[in-house]
């Protein structure tokens, strides 16, 4: 352990210098008011609309042709006379966003491209030391330090020179990940949880482990304090398998590499959104995000293309904290839904599954659409002829005679390293 925390802190400080000062500053702020969180936020967006306005030929044209400027941001809520950004944006004016200023150092960061192109840009070691110790924090919620011996699931499709640097990579962050699916591989990375603090990384990799150590009876003697899922939706139907395998429930990092980490959640069961380092909107139940830390490729209002709930302001959560809530991600808004005369969003999946939940019917689920007018519903769980029936009563009640569809079997997943998503179209 005593080597591990040496190999980890020297990377660390190459790396990412200005860590330990921002984890610092975020221990302290998270005993901070809503007011006093909301003052620095103020500090901050000045800041990054100044810097934009001035450095960012983008946001410098962005801005003109809505009438505003720094001199614009008064309060928080001048926010809303700032333009909103869209992905597409982001990937045709790459060059024109980034900033003019000069930064010491300076990462390549892209976006897992899941939703479509992937979008790659330049981070400046504040900002990407500031989202570590976001992550940091989190993690010290649960007594947690990210030196301590980890699962990982973040893909295992690697070959040749390209596994050799992962597994090296994965030494010297004291982690280990799965390469293939194998009986044998998902045995020996079950015996090393044994030793293990946390397990991490796609939730739906994450469940279906869960799902093999229960269906073959593995006893895990294992001191696991956080089992946290990202990147993907963490269906209810998850956590009674991940219960039992792990003795944990899942608990949920939100973010994106664009915005960096929006929410963590508490062990209260809160999402709390990361004040420090992002303000969000929402807006149509939309999430609309702007990254205050980033100043290399700033995000300044940015359709990030997820549904969600924000809490009211004064909602306050038991564990203590003043941080805003997030109450709800309910997914990617994706592609439109086509019946035979009408489009649909496809946030009525969310709300078919989540009205079926409510009954006792915890459900994992996927739905294709090939054609105009018609569905598949991939559902995981055996269904009853009640239970049947009150999905189908469910689908009737969103889409009534506009769609014909079809309800069959979600197979066991072969786990590929690529998100679960819960709507999938091939129309254009």
């Amino acid at each position: 352990m005593i080597f591990s925390k040496v190999i980890f802190n020297l990377g660390q400080k190459l790396r990412n210098p200005s860590l330990e000062n921002w984890l610092t500053f975020l221990k302290t702020s998270e005993k901070w008011s809503i007011d006093e969180l909301e003052v620095y936020q103020l500090q901050q967006l000045k800041k990054l609309v100044e810097v934009a306005y001035t450095n960012s030929n983008f946001y410098n044209q962005k801005f003109k042709e809505h009438g505003v400027s720094p001199s614009t941001i008064e309060i928080l809520k001048d926010i809303e006379k700032l333009p909103i950004i869209s992905k597409k944006e982001l990937l045709n004016f790459n060059e024109e966003i980034s900033t003019k200023g000069s930064f010491k150092k300076l990462f390549k960061a892209n976006t897992s491209g899941s939703t479509g192109d992937s979008l790659k840009f330049k981070r400046e070691e504040s900002a990407d030391s500031f989202n570590r110790a976001s992550i940091f924090r989190g993690y010290s919620w649960y007594s947690v330090k990210p030196w301590e011996r980890n699962g990982y699931f973040w893909g295992f499709n690697f070959y040749g020179v390209s596994k050799i640097k992962t597994e090296f990579l994965d030494m010297l962050q004291n982690r280990f990940r799965l390469f293939s699916y194998h009986k044998k591989e998902l045995d020996a990375f079950s015996k090393k949880l044994n030793k293990a603090t946390y397990l991490h990384g796609y939730s739906s990799m994450i469940y279906n482990l869960a799902k093999y150590i229960n269906a073959h009876h593995l006893k895990l003697d294992s001191n696991l304090k956080m089992v946290k899922g990202t990147s993907e939706k963490i269906y209810e139907s998850y956590q009674n398998e991940v219960e039992k395998a792990f003795g944990l429930k899942m608990i949920s990092e939100y973010g994106a590499a664009e915005t960096g980490i929006i929410a963590f959640e508490c062990p209260s069961g809160a999402m709390h959104i990361n004040m420090e380092g992002v303000l969000v909107e929402e807006l149509d139940n939309e999430i609309v995000v702007t990254n205050l830390q980033q100043l290399a490729f700033p995000i300044i209002r940015y359709k990030l293309g997820d549904y969600v709930k924000l809490a009211p302001k004064e909602k306050i959560c038991s564990c203590g904290m003043k941080h805003r809530i997030l109450e709800e991600v309910t997914g990617r808004i994706g592609s439109l839904v086509y019946g035979k005369e009408h489009t649909y969003p496809s946030l009525y999946f969310y709300y078919i599954f989540k009205n079926l939940a409510k009954n006792g019917m915890e459900l994992t689920y996927q739905v294709e659409q090939h054609k105009k007018g018609k569905l598949i519903f991939l559902i995981e769980q055996q269904l009853s002829e009640i239970d049947l029936k009150l999905v189908k009563n469910e689908i009737y009640n969103y889409f009534k005679e506009d769609v014909d569809y079809s309800i069959a079997q979600l197979k066991e997943q072969v786990l590929k390293d690529k998100k679960h998503q819960s709507f999938i179209s091939s129309i254009d």
